[in-house]
């Protein structure tokens, strides 16, 4: 497969070695309400994420419109329970006529704008958009005849894994090269809504990596930022979460997504915890230089006269470290000073036999 070191989107480039790619999920929590869409951008962009993404999709092109039980969401612990598939979708699609100006909105802001399309034909619609990448969701991982169109474009690929098995993840990420992919990401997830932390196995990040030799990122569903941040320790260079302005004034995400300040402190904390992996190093940093001064030496803690011998009574082991350090303390016991030695003065090899 080829182990993927960088995939640059918009020239933005992303890597184990950047700072983590910042994605704030507008999804359904706009509420159809185009004005309250570009506050939602603006706001992302003031809260210093790199990239918005929308879903496109229609009602008709995610369900069939047919009254059953079998498409309506009926697990009691669902934030949508009861409700019937293309009711929710009508609701909580974006309207096709609105992604060119958030597109553009979004650009003049600073930011990077994609989506992700659900069907074939929002694939081609994206197109006429000029997209600069896409993103497959978790529940359409198993579309392959999706991926392999959305691959075709041969614009990078980021693919979220919810409830994937191995097998899945390998047969989408090798029909989106037969395709001509080359760029790909793939984000780990956890397809409830919300999340728990319990639920999240960051863990399995490493193992993607090695595995599916793909950059890995993570797509969270969980409530505040702390799963995000811990993500970043394990290796995760996209972190992808919902976005809402105001989590009481509701949304179809809104349980699950974070408000604008929310997001800010998101996007600062990803960043201390990249800067903070920094390389494997011992011997401290060179920052810590000048702290070494203040280990420990051995130290006259006493008047000593020249003859005397060298103990525990007459010496100590204390701060600044000037002196002969702690580990010849057993072999300087017992030894004969050569001279006076002042009470305060730091042992050295020359002032003892």
């Amino acid at each position: 497969m080829g182990n993927q070191k960088a995939v640059e989107i918009a020239g933005r480039r992303i890597s184990a070695d950047d700072k983590p790619f910042v994605i704030a999920e507008l999804s359904g929590n706009h509420n159809q309400d185009f004005a309250l869409a570009k506050k939602m951008i603006k706001a992302a962009a003031e809260s210093g994420v790199d990239a918005i993404k929308l879903q496109t999709y229609t009602a008709d092109s995610m369900t069939l419109n047919i009254d059953s039980d079998n498409f309506r969401i009926m697990e009691s612990d669902s934030l949508w329970y009861g409700r019937h598939l293309h009711e929710l979708y009508q609701q909580a699609s974006t309207p096709y006529e609105w992604h060119k100006e958030l597109f553009e909105y979004a650009k003049e802001l600073g930011l990077i704008a994609f989506s992700s399309p659900f069907d074939e034909t929002a694939v081609d619609f994206l197109e006429t958009l000029d997209v600069p990448c896409y993103k497959i969701a978790s529940f359409e991982l198993t579309d392959l005849p999706l991926i392999q169109k959305a691959a075709s474009t041969k614009k990078p690929l980021i693919m979220s894994t919810g409830m994937a098995t191995e097998t899945e993840i390998i047969e989408a990420i090798n029909i989106a090269r037969s395709a001509g992919c080359k760029d790909i990401i793939i984000l780990k997830c956890t397809s409830t809504y919300p999340a728990s932390a319990e639920n999240t196995n960051l863990l399995t990040i490493n193992d993607m990596q090695q595995k599916f030799a793909c950059l890995v990122g993570l797509s969270d569903h969980t409530q505040g930022i702390g799963v995000s941040v811990a993500s970043v320790a394990l290796g995760a260079c996209v972190i992808e979460k919902h976005f809402v302005l105001d989590r009481t004034a509701g949304g179809v995400d809104a349980e699950f997504s974070l408000e604008p300040a929310e997001f800010k402190a998101l996007t600062e904390n990803v960043q201390v915890a990249h800067r903070a992996l920094g390389r494997i190093t011992y011997g401290g940093s060179p920052s810590e230089e000048k702290s070494k001064y203040y280990r420990r030496s051995i130290f006259a803690c006493q008047d000593i006269k020249a003859g005397e011998t060298l103990s525990a009574e007459n010496l100590k082991i204390v701060r600044p470290a000037i002196g002969l350090s702690p580990k010849h303390w057993f072999n300087v016991l017992g030894k004969k000073a050569r001279q006076d030695i002042k009470a305060g003065s730091a042992l050295t090899k020359d002032l003892f036999d």
